[in-house]
C-alpha cells in the first residue's frame, strides 16, 4: 500500500503539499496514520520509492522519481521548493507487487497522461501474463516495470482511456475481476487511483472483497495549514485529493465514497457511482 496526493487549481509550489504541511506526504513516508493492511496492521512507513509528476507550459508532464525513501532525497525537497504547477501528482511507495526499483515507482506517464495508484490485488503473479496479453500491441513497449499498477494503467489505455476515462477504467476493472475470479474466487482487488490528461483530474476509489483504501478531497483554502500557521493556505478555486489528510483538521476534508469515480476541474468536484453492483 502507498500514499499519494493530487492537486489541481491555481499554480502553487509543489512543496506546499509535498513537504510543508503538518502531515505532508514527506511526513507520511515516515509516519502514516491511515495506511492499514486488510489484516488491520498499520503500515506507518512508506519507504520503497517516491515520485512526482507535474504539468507546466508543455503538454507532456515532467517526472522525477527514485527507488530510495522520500525522506532521504534532498533533490526532492529542492525540486519541490522551486517548481510551481497548476496540476501535479506525488506518490510514496510501500510495495505489494514488484521489486523496489525506479521503473516501479509512480506516477506512470503516457504522452500527456499521468496515473498513480494505492492498493493491491491477490496473486498478481498468477494472472499477470493473462492481463498483459490484453495490452494493445502499440502500448506494450511502454511496460517498463513489474507492478500491477502499471499493468492496470496500460490496460485502461488499451480500452480507450484517452477518449473516455470512466468507461475505460470500468472495462479494465471488469477484465481484472474476470481473471481474479478464475484464479481465486475469494481474491481481493483494491484501487485508489488518480489520473489526469493535464486539464482534468480524475480519481477512482473501488474495492472488491475488502474495505477500500482511504481517499479524501478538499476545496477548503485552509485544508493544509499547519497548526502553528507556518504552512501557506491553498489558493481559491483549487482542489486536492489525498490518501490521508495533510493536517489534523479533518473536518476540512470530505471522504470520497467507495465505488466512486470523481471528475475534478479546479474547485468543481463531481462524484458518480463507478461499477454497478
Amino acid at each position: 500500500m502507498c500514499r499519494w496526493i493530487a492537486y489541481t487549481g491555481q499554480p502553487i509550489y509543489l512543496d506546499s503539499l509535498v513537504t510543508q504541511p503538518h502531515h505532508s506526504l514527506l511526513e507520511q513516508s515516515r509516519n502514516s496514520k491511515l495506511n492499514f493492511t486488510s489484516a488491520g496492521q498499520l503500515l506507518s512507513t512508506n519507504g520503497d520509492g517516491f515520485g512526482i509528476g507535474w504539468y507546466g507550459k508543455r503538454r507532456r508532464p515532467g517526472i522525477f522519481k527514485d527507488d530510495k525513501p522520500a525522506w532521504h532525497d534532498e533533490n526532492l525537497k529542492s525540486l519541490c521548493h522551486q517548481v510551481k504547477s497548476p496540476m501535479f501528482f506525488a506518490h510514496i511507495r510501500a510495495t505489494t507487487t514488484g521489486d523496489i526499483q525506479r521503473t516501479n515507482c509512480h506516477p506512470f506517464r503516457y504522452k500527456n497522461w499521468l496515473f498513480q495508484h494505492n492498493g493491491h490485488i491477490s496473486g498478481f503473479e498468477k494472472i499477470r501474463r493473462e492481463l498483459q496479453l490484453e495490452i494493445s500491441p502499440k502500448l506494450y513497449p511502454e511496460l517498463k516495470g513489474t507492478t500491477d499498477s502499471e499493468t492496470f494503467f496500460l490496460l485502461a489505455l488499451s480500452y480507450g482511456l484517452i477518449e473516455n476515462p470512466k468507461q475505460a477504467l470500468q472495462r479494465m476493472v471488469s477484465r481484472v475481476l474476470v481473471a481474479l475470479d478464475k484464479s481465486d474466487p475469494n481474491g481481493v482487488l483494491n484501487l485508489s487511483c488518480a489520473l489526469s490528461d493535464g486539464k482534468t483530474l480524475f480519481t477512482l476509489r473501488y474495492s472488491h472483497n475488502e474495505e477500500a483504501m482511504t481517499q479524501f478531497f478538499s476545496t477548503d483554502t485552509e485544508c493544509f495549514s499547519d497548526l502553528d500557521d507556518k504552512s501557506p493556505n491553498m489558493p481559491k478555486n483549487s482542489a486536492v485529493v489525498v490518501s490521508e489528510p495533510l493536517d489534523k483538521a479533518s473536518d476540512k476534508w470530505s471522504e470520497i465514497p467507495n465505488n466512486s469515480f470523481a471528475t475534478i476541474n479546479h474547485q468543481n468536484v463531481s462524484i458518480s457511482s463507478f461499477m454497478e453492483n
